[in-house]
Parts: structure tokens; sequence; C-alpha cells
């Protein structure tokens, strides 16, 4: 039997709800070779939480194929065989296979690059001290936007944005509503006139956006109680933005990649001139740049970029 798994957050999974079908989507084969493995396991990982593929096989087609495209996606590979590590593909540059034992049987865990844990803390806590400092230095700013979101159009003052982070984790973030009530369901009828090459969707003027709609995302303010999301650990100040979840879907496994690492508030996206970038896979390599050149230094030289971007209004 051929089985590729996919464990959405898998150690949540382990801890507390042991091989449930909410926490694993489990594509099986018979001996022979599924047609076509590559697209099954980039549905696989395109369906939503997925922090790592887990394969039991003793075929080398199959395990180069899983290995193969986990990279291309950025998860975790768990092998369970009873093949040695002689016969599994080698490591590339940040990568290393780990052993693991329970009580019932070993497997081998090829682990991704990732940063040094030092790093990832000094960056949490640069979002901590950064995201409550502008929450309490913007309140009035944050306030008077609610009142007048509210009072210049129907509907709620705050839009609950339902997106898909870090390894595709769904999480409800909020932006200040810029456009009418119900633009998600009007969102069908424009489909024909996107402006954006690939899965997402972008009009420049899109009519469902309100006037006041329209000067909050040209100066990015209707972004601002994200900084919430930041505090809750959902989202980073800087990092590849979330994506929705029909769009991720339909994402290219290399594309998919983006969301390995917590999305962000700002990123190289943004402060490099965003309405110039209208072909998602070049925004998708902007994103992937920044990972693979990630450090603490190209941080901030983004967030003292982004209040530039703001005040020129590169927004829409």
């Amino acid at each position: 039997m051929i089985e590729v798994t996919a464990l959405p957050g898998v150690r949540l999974a382990r801890r507390f709800r042991p091989w449930n079908p909410r926490w694993a989507a489990v594509a099986a084969q018979p001996d022979r070779l599924p047609d076509n493995l590559h697209e099954e396991v980039r549905r696989l990982v395109g369906s939503g939480w997925v922090e790592e593929l887990m394969v039991r096989s003793d075929r080398p087609e199959i395990i180069k194929t899983v290995v193969e495209t986990a990279r291309a996606s950025g998860r975790r590979v768990r092998m369970v065989s009873s093949a040695p590590l002689a016969d599994f593909p080698g490591v590339q540059d940040g990568e290393r296979w780990l052993v693991e034992e329970d009580t019932q049987s070993a497997s081998w865990v090829l682990m991704p690059p990732q940063r040094a844990r030092w790093q990832l803390a000094i960056k949490r806590l640069i979002d901590l001290a950064a995201a409550t400092a502008l929450l309490v230095v913007l309140f009035p700013l944050l306030l008077i936007t609610g009142i007048a979101v509210k009072l210049t159009s129907q509907g709620p003052a705050l839009y609950r944005w339902r997106v898909l982070g870090e390894n595709g984790r769904p999480f409800v973030g909020f932006k200040f509503r810029t456009m009418v009530r119900d633009a998600d369901i009007l969102k069908a009828d424009l489909l024909h006139l996107n402006e954006r090459s690939g899965p997402v969707f972008k009009i420049m003027r899109d009519p469902r956006v309100t006037p006041l709609g329209r000067w909050l995302r040209k100066h990015s303010v209707d972004e601002l109680p994200q900084l919430w999301s930041v505090l809750a650990g959902d989202m980073s100040l800087v990092g590849p933005r979330p994506v929705f979840p029909s769009e991720y879907q339909n994402f290219e496994l290399w594309q998919m990649r983006k969301l390995s690492v917590k999305p962000g508030l700002t990123c190289t996206w943004q402060v490099d001139g965003r309405q110039l970038v209208p072909d998602f896979s070049d925004w998708a390599r902007l994103d992937l740049k920044y990972i693979d050149t990630w450090s603490l230094r190209n941080d901030l030289v983004i967030l003292l970029r982004t209040p530039m971007a703001v005040i020129k209004g590169t927004g829409h």
C-alpha cells in the first residue's frame, strides 16, 4: 500500500486528537504508482493546515517524489519505512534527517532549513513591543476610523478576514471594512475583471470599495487592526501576506512555500511598489527571496521603509 498523509497541525494533533479525520487527509493507493502523485500531494498541501507529509512506502520513486514536493512547498517529511537512511534522498543546504522513536515504530523526519531559535525569539519580542506600542499610540486614529466607517456606510466597522497563515493554519484577522456589505458575495460577478494573473483577485477600481474605503486602502489604514493578530501570534510585523483558502488551493506547489513562515503586515512586495507587480508569480518570488535571505537586519530595513510606502499611498 502506498500512503501519503498530510498532517495539519501535527503537534496539536498528536497531543489532543490522535489520528482524527479532522486533522488528517489521507490519499491511499494500491501498490501501483498514482498517475500524478505530484499533483495529488499539491492538492493535499493546498487543502489547508499542513505541517508535515508522512509516507508509508519503501518504493524509491514514491519517496523521491514526496520529498521533492515537500521541499518545493517548505514542509517536513516523515518516512515510516523499513528502508535504511542511506536509501533516502540526500540532504540539501540547511536540511537534516532526524530519527524519532515511539513505542510502536521508528520514523525518519526530513527537517527543512530553519531559523535559529534565538533569532525567532528576538523577532517575536520586536513584534510584541512594536505592536503594543503602535496600538497604544494609534488608538485615537483607530477609534476615529472605526466611527467613520460605521457612519459612512452600512455594515460593521471591522471586516472579519478569514485567511491562512503559517503552514496553511487558518485564523481570523481584522481589517477596517472598506467595501459595501456582502462584498464577498458580489465578488463572483467581478471575477472576469481581475487585473492580476494567477490565483489572486485584484481590481484597481473595485466597484465594491466605498469612498472612505478607497482612501483607507491607499494609505493602508485599513490594515492597522491586524496589529492585534501580531499580538496574538497569528502574524508578524514582517512576512509574506496571508492568503484566502480559495486562492491557496489553486497555488502552484512552489508558490505554497510563501506560507512556510509566519505571515506579516508588510514585506518586500509592499515596500517595492505593490501596484507594479501584476503577476502573482513575481509576487511569490519576492516572498520566497525574503524567506531565503531572511535576517533580523532585513526585517528592520523593511520596517523602516514601510512608513514611506504608506505616505506615498501605494495601496489600492
